[in-house]
């Protein structure tokens, strides 16, 4: 498979088969590197959230997949280019990309394990803006009832929920989220999956998972890292329908039983 390059130009929208004009991505980044402690991670990443829906990023183990979303996120050191619609957010502190929009899931979700549940939800909510517990309540009803509890004596399941519920409440321009089924029991995977479904119907997500049947069931673009850079982006369901290409870069068989990566 030959992979694909970016456009240069950040604002160009893809022409749908019905010859309309697709919407601008959300997010646009550009010549992305990335690093910790002086070391580095990311050496050189294109990609482009759709305006709508799910973005997959995948990789296998280490390539620079949960860098790049901190890097985004100005939680690690980066250069590059990274435009969030239309505005250059790549000097912003993590607080002022938070404030912009940009909301971020954490692969070891990261609660407050001695606040409650309640007190987790609080304190994400952003000053000024609505907030939608209803949704989140929808969604997860089990923490409404939980409301009261620990966030630290939460299974890891429920506290999923909780760092996506924290995401969810806020109304954000994009969401990151990186490896939310990772460690879950099969019926929690379900789970999490239908939420990670109706969290994009309000927000458009940029994904990192290793599970293939979520990235089959919710990815409509995906972006593939190897070795700190961007090495293909293209539609989810052709690229995971080639064995030859997810074999190269994923180190699995695709089609229709592939698994985890």
């Amino acid at each position: 498979m030959t992979s694909r390059t970016f456009s240069s130009s950040a604002a160009e929208a893809s022409s749908p088969a019905d010859g309309s004009t697709a919407p601008a991505p959300v997010l646009v980044v550009r010549d992305l590197a990335a690093h910790v402690a002086g070391q580095q991670v990311v050496e050189h990443v294109d990609l482009e959230v759709a305006a709508t829906g799910v973005t997959a990023l995948l990789g296998r183990n280490g390539v620079g997949k949960t860098s790049t979303i901190k890097a985004v996120m100005g939680l690690i050191g980066r250069s590059g280019t990274i435009e969030l619609d239309g505005e250059d957010i790549s000097t912003l502190p993590t607080f002022k990309v938070a404030s912009r929009g940009v909301a971020y899931v954490p692969e070891d979700r990261e609660v407050f394990s001695g606040l409650t549940v309640a007190e987790n939800l609080r304190l994400a909510e952003r000053r000024g803006g609505p907030h939608r517990y209803d949704l989140v309540y929808e969604l997860f009803p089990e923490l409404r009832e939980r409301g009261n509890q620990a966030a630290g004596t939460l299974s890891g399941g429920q506290q999923q929920m909780v760092s996506l519920a924290r995401a969810l409440l806020n109304e954000n321009r994009v969401l990151l989220i990186d490896e939310p089924t990772k460690g879950l029991a099969p019926r929690l995977v379900t789970d999490v999956a239908h939420a990670l479904a109706r969290a994009a119907e309000v927000a458009p997500v940029l994904l990192v998972e290793q599970n293939l049947h979520v990235v089959r069931d919710l990815a409509h673009h995906v972006v593939v890292l190897t070795d700190g850079r961007s090495v293909h982006h293209g539609d989810a369901a052709a690229f995971l329908d080639d064995p030859v290409a997810t074999q190269r870069l994923l180190g699995v068989h695709g089609g229709p039983a592939a698994g985890a990566a």
